[in-house]
């Protein structure tokens, strides 16, 4: 395995290490090991002092997963049930194996459960006292916030509490939450999209203490970003970036171009001063950024680069920290549009949606929801990403579908998607999840219900379903394990729409080193 993290000597502090002046490149993955090894004992791969790992390359060496928690929904559908939370076993010697095991309704119904988050993570390591028990869900739709407990029975985790949306409102005036961070503090942070009312300029970011109370808005008065979405935060350069997806009086009635016109979705990524939340620069993407989504810093925490997909533009862009300490952008990766027949466009964006990194920094993963592929790039050069991987798993122009797809020289073609365990696969590739080593990407293939109906109507009928795929770490490369299929149409309260995948013991999206 090739790292880019210089070797730890013995200087531990929380989460931060002190690297030596010179080392043989060659050796350093040895090495860390070997000194993680001799100065932090550790549990089945996981370190013993607090929640987590004590750096990206200890966490690959973590245990197997054998079991993902999984957000699903029946919001949008037509079927009036609470959404609810999905245990998948993962575990190939199991005799419920890539099966749902356990399914937790929330209370309510309408909610439109989405990404999910940690009340505690890596960025508390340093912390004994701090524990990976309590999953943090977000409503995208009806604001509330649910508290799920994953310690007493991690295969049948239970409802702790819920974070009622009229208090946030009250105390915040924010909704729309989305991504929930945990911070070294214990607090969670969260960020919302908007006001009650839908409108983007009450976007933010909700703070709540480490028993899940509301404590306020996290950044300072008067720096809100335009928009809201994703962020990361990288505390080593005192830094955190969000994106901007746009209006929820806008998307959450489904997609219209004539809104991109109007200037209710975003194309700016936000810099802010960490930790202390006030708004230092503004980076405009134009149009070769257009919907920028989940964004990522390197997990190195003494790097300061990181990419941010961007839906529309169907771009990568890269940005990182200038000489002069501001932050600059360029576009890094860039799918091309397709030219289509038998569509509402006469050409079809990739629309990039969901994207991660391997722990180790090498590897960048995304989806293209739309044309129905996911991407695999070696980014060891992180000017100069390199494909490695790609495989189709999906998309509107795949064999048999009335849209097809047009070459330069006008000649008509469709995607070659197989059949896994007999299942023709539905809709496009959506949320991803590595392993932590970096050996098998899980894929579901909602993104939002309203978007769901409006280009993939089949989910609605028949739901999602759950892949494997299986990744050559070392030189790159991927194929769909025809072993693994999570089946959602068969749902008992009948298809559902499945979204973010996430383990007990934590992965690279939700992580963050400090």
């Amino acid at each position: 395995m090739i790292s880019f993290f210089p070797p730890i000597r013995v200087l531990w502090r929380r989460n931060r290490y002190i690297p030596p002046r010179h080392h043989d490149k060659a050796k350093e993955a040895d090495h860390m090991q070997t000194t993680l090894t001799m100065e932090m004992p550790t549990l089945d791969g996981c370190c013993t002092k607090g929640p987590g790992y004590a750096t990206p390359l200890d966490a690959m060496s973590g245990p197997r997963e054998k079991l993902l928690y999984v957000t699903c929904l029946y919001t949008g559908t037509g079927r009036e049930k609470p959404d609810y939370l999905a245990t998948v076993d993962a575990d190939p010697s199991s005799s419920s194996y890539s099966k749902v095991i356990h399914r937790l309704p929330v209370p309510y119904i309408g909610d439109e459960l989405h990404h999910s988050g940690w009340n505690s993570c890596s960025s508390c390591y340093g912390d004994s006292s701090a524990q990976r028990r309590f999953l943090v869900l977000p409503s995208l739709v009806s604001g509330r916030i649910y508290v799920v407990d994953t310690q007493k029975n991690p295969r049948a985790p239970s409802l702790h509490k819920v974070v009622e949306p009229a208090d946030i409102v009250q105390k915040t005036g924010l909704s729309y939450p989305h991504t929930a961070h945990c911070l070294a503090s214990g607090d969670i942070l969260v960020s919302c999209l908007g006001d009650k009312d839908g409108n983007a300029e009450g976007n933010g970011f909700l703070l709540l203490d480490s028993e899940f109370n509301v404590k306020g808005r996290w950044e300072k008065p008067g720096h809100s970003p335009a928009f809201g979405y994703d962020f990361w935060y990288q505390p080593r350069h005192k830094t955190m970036i969000s994106s901007s997806w746009g209006a929820p009086l806008a998307f959450t009635k489904g997609f219209n171009l004539q809104h991109v016109s109007d200037g209710l979705y975003g194309r700016h990524l936000f810099v802010y001063s960490w930790p202390d939340g006030e708004l230092k620069q503004t980076l405009d993407l134009g149009n070769t950024g257009l919907i920028p989504l989940e964004i990522r810093f390197l997990h190195d925490p003494s790097k300061d680069i990181g990419f941010v997909g961007c839906a529309l533009a169907s771009t990568m862009v890269r940005f990182s920290k200038t000489q002069d300490g501001s932050w600059n952008h360029e576009v890094a990766i860039s799918v091309k549009s397709l030219k289509v027949q038998n569509w509402i466009l006469p050409e079809m964006p990739g629309l990039i949606t969901d994207f991660l990194i391997s722990l180790d920094d090498r590897f960048l993963y995304f989806s293209n929801w739309l044309h129905g592929d996911i991407r695999q790039y070696n980014i060891e050069d992180p000017k100069n990403p390199v494909l490695t991987g790609q495989v189709w798993v999906g998309g509107l122009f795949q064999k048999g579908s009335p849209v097809v797809a047009v070459t330069d020289d006008g000649q008509p073609y469709q995607s070659d998607v197989p059949e896994v365990q007999g299942h023709h696969l539905r809709g496009g590739p959506q949320m991803i999840q590595l392993s932590l080593d970096g050996k098998r990407l899980y894929v579901t293939n909602s993104l939002f219900s309203a978007w769901d109906c409006q280009f993939y109507p089949e989910l609605k009928e028949k739901g999602s379903h759950m892949l494997q795929i299986d990744v050559n770490s070392e030189k790159g490369g991927m194929a769909i394990n025809p072993n693994f299929f999570v089946d959602f149409e068969a749902e008992p309260d009948g298809p559902a729409l499945a979204h973010e995948m996430r383990y007990p013991g934590g992965d690279c999206t939700s992580d963050i080193w400090i």
